[in-house]
């Protein structure tokens, strides 16, 4: 039976959903074709007439887990103006956010794996950390009731990225909860000492 072009649209997008959830969950070359077009109840053949290759879909997924990111990090400095840093730590250096392998950040469930993809997984990669680094600055610059550095832009964004993602890739490396815990406490402490420092100069 042949398939409306809005079926198919709708079908894409369902594709692309699923998948940007299971790479995060799998790795991009931790699961085949079939079982990402099973995961969205449509056939391997299916898949051809919707995208040209397995990495075209690897880049339209991680835009989309990208997207995802980009709207919690933005709802969460939304809800807490008074502390957007505080409530972006809150949910991103959490145990919650520790379980959430096919949900959470993209950087940690498929960092090392985009490093080894071609040059349009990349790029997806490359706006979605600029795009959370605009939202941290401005974050950054809130919470201490400043505005973003311009001699210096994003520096200490940057750092406070770098220190989050390295805190919650540790936490989900081991296996003693206790020491997870550890890691994302650290990494909070540390991430306060450091836009509080008086040298920041704002």
């Amino acid at each position: 039976m042949r398939v409306s072009r809005t079926q198919a649209a709708e079908n894409r997008e369902t594709v692309i959903n699923v998948a940007s959830r299971l790479f995060r969950e799998h790795g991009f070359d931790g699961i085949g074709l079939k079982d990402l077009m099973k995961g969205a109840g449509l056939t391997q053949g299916a898949f051809y007439k919707q995208f040209a290759s397995k990495e075209d879909l690897a880049a339209q997924a991680s835009r989309r887990a990208w997207e995802s990111a980009f709207n919690r990090w933005s709802a969460a400095v939304a809800a807490e103006p008074e502390d957007p840093l505080g409530a972006v730590m809150a949910f991103y250096l959490s145990m919650g956010h520790r379980e959430e392998k096919m949900d959470g950040c993209p950087l940690v469930a498929l960092g090392s794996d985009a490093a080894r993809q071609g040059a349009e997984v990349k790029a997806s990669f490359e706006a979605g950390v600029k795009a959370i680094l605009d939202v941290l600055d401005h974050a950054i610059a809130q919470t201490n009731g400043s505005e973003p550095n311009a001699s210096d832009p994003k520096s200490e964004a940057m750092a406070v990225l770098s220190t989050m993602v390295g805190a919650l890739t540790l936490s989900r490396v081991v296996n003693d909860p206790d020491l997870a815990q550890a890691f994302l406490d650290a990494a909070a402490k540390q991430i306060r000492e450091v836009v509080a420092a008086p040298e920041r100069g704002r």
